[in-house]
């Protein structure tokens, strides 16, 4: 079926549709040393406009990017919680402009 709004890729091949704040937070705890060390974030569009990126250090922390160059957008920072990571994307990603995005039902429609 594909992503509505935006895909979660990370380095091993998983790959999740639309992932929610527990499906992201499952993706993180996965990263390790091991050879799935990163996350990708980017929308369900031919031309993406913005992405997100996790990637675990080897200190344990992780660097979080986002970018949303249409916005004037650039952020790096390192976090060491993957419930206040998962939080935080789940929040930036709901702002993103997601052209392909369902229509909205009105309260009219039964």
């Amino acid at each position: 079926m594909g992503a509505d709004y935006y895909s979660a890729d990370t380095e091993n091949g998983d790959h999740i549709d639309d992932p929610s704040e527990d499906g992201l937070f499952m993706l993180l705890s996965d990263l390790n040393q091991a050879g799935n060390t990163f996350i990708t974030i980017t929308p369900a569009d031919d031309d993406p406009t913005w992405y997100a990126s996790v990637t675990l250090l080897p200190s344990g922390t992780y660097e979080v990017e986002r970018a949303d160059p249409v916005r004037g957008e650039q952020h790096h920072d390192t976090a060491t919680d993957p419930n206040d990571i998962a939080r935080d994307l789940t929040i930036w990603l709901a702002a993103r402009h997601y052209p392909r995005r369902p229509a909205r039902r009105s309260n009219t429609d039964f």
